[in-house]
Formats: C-alpha cells, structure tokens, sequence
C-alpha cells in the first residue's frame, strides 16, 4: 500500500518551516480550512491567523476549500475594516474608549457582505489581496499583487487591482465537468492512486480515472 500524506501534518515539507497545513494550525471558530490546503510564508507562516487575517471581529467566515495554495504575503481584510462613509469624519471614535465609548451605537448596523469563501483547489499568488465577502470560485488563478474585490467564476484567471477576468482555464462545458468530478472530494487512496491525471491528464482522462 503507498504511504498516503497526512493532512493534520502543520509542516508538510520536510525541512521547509515556511510552509504549512493550515486545516491543523487553525483555531477560530470562523476560520474554516479544507485538507491540504497551504500556506508559504519565509517570516512566519504559523501566525496565518493573525497576519493573514485581519479585522476579522466576526461574526462573519473565511471559509477555504481544500487543495489551495497562498503564496507569500497573501491577506484576507474582513468586515470588521468598515466605516461610516455617511458623515463628516469616517473616524471610528468609539472604538478609542474613555466617554466615545458611549456612542458605540454609531459603529454598530456597517455594511457587511457577509462570509469569504474560496473554492477547491484555488491558487492565491505573492500579496493577493481579498477583500470582504468575495467568493472565488473552484479552480480560480488569481494572479501576484491582485486586489479581489468582486467574486470570481470557476476556473477564472483574474488580476490586476481590481482584479478583472483575463480568462477562464476551460470552456464552459468542460467547467461544469469539472464541478461534476469535483476530484478534491474523491477517497484519498483512489486520489493518490491518479495524482499524475490529476495534475496533467485531460477532462477525459479525469473522467476516465473517476472512482
């Protein structure tokens, strides 16, 4: 029998701290990670949650598939980065406490867009941005240095700030096989066992390996 990678492994790579599990190194209830999905990060790649993941005051989710790969420096900014845009000042007075504190009222009702989900198999490049409440389609490229402010399609390769769709990977009819197979569900033993089509094969070739 082979020898199958273990997804509760923090550090996958022997040798090579920079890169981590993120299913076994999370710890908050609004973080949700699928298998295999990782992180590379040269600083710390461990304090994911906390460098990562910012203004994440709840109640909102980052919800990530399995199979993702986030390179260096990519960040989640959450709903708890609003502010008031209808006054004067979009200062958040009541946050800094002493006698403001009693206005809290004012910060409390701020648009929210609601939970971040990324898809399956997902490729996040050096200092993406994602920006609240985005979802980012199974599949999806988004290219080094983009800001996502809007979702992505399946299989789209979107860049740029803001990121715009510079193409889709397959044609409409082989997505939606994809999305059928959804490969990053299978059996991890049957998964092992057609990693080479996987990675390399055709649609046909997926089809063909399917358990």
């Amino acid at each position: 029998m082979p020898v199958l990678p273990d997804p509760d492994t923090l550090h996958p790579m022997p040798g090579q701290p920079r890169v981590v599990l993120l299913k076994p190194l999370v710890t908050s209830p609004l973080i949700e990670v699928g298998e295999f999905s990782y992180y590379d990060d040269p600083d710390d790649a461990t304090a994911f949650e906390t460098r990562n993941v910012l203004y994440h005051y709840g109640p909102e989710r980052l919800v990530i598939g399995r199979f993702c790969a986030f390179a260096t420096g990519v960040r989640f900014i959450m709903n708890g980065a609003n502010h008031r845009q209808d006054g004067p000042s979009t200062f958040p007075f009541p946050t800094m406490g002493g006698a403001w504190a009693d206005h809290f009222d004012l910060l409390t009702g701020l648009p929210n867009r609601g939970d971040t989900v990324v898809g399956n198999d997902v490729w996040l490049g050096h200092g993406v941005t994602v920006m609240p409440g985005v979802r980012i389609g199974h599949g999806a490229i988004v290219a080094t240095g983009s800001v996502v402010t809007s979702d992505v399609p399946d299989y789209g390769i979107v860049g740029g700030n803001p990121a715009r769709l510079i193409r889709t990977r397959f044609s409409e009819t082989d997505v939606a096989r994809l999305l059928a197979l959804a490969w990053w569900d299978w059996p991890l033993e049957h998964l092992t066992a057609h990693v080479r089509t996987v990675m390399s094969g055709s649609v046909d070739d997926l089809e063909a390996a399917a358990p």
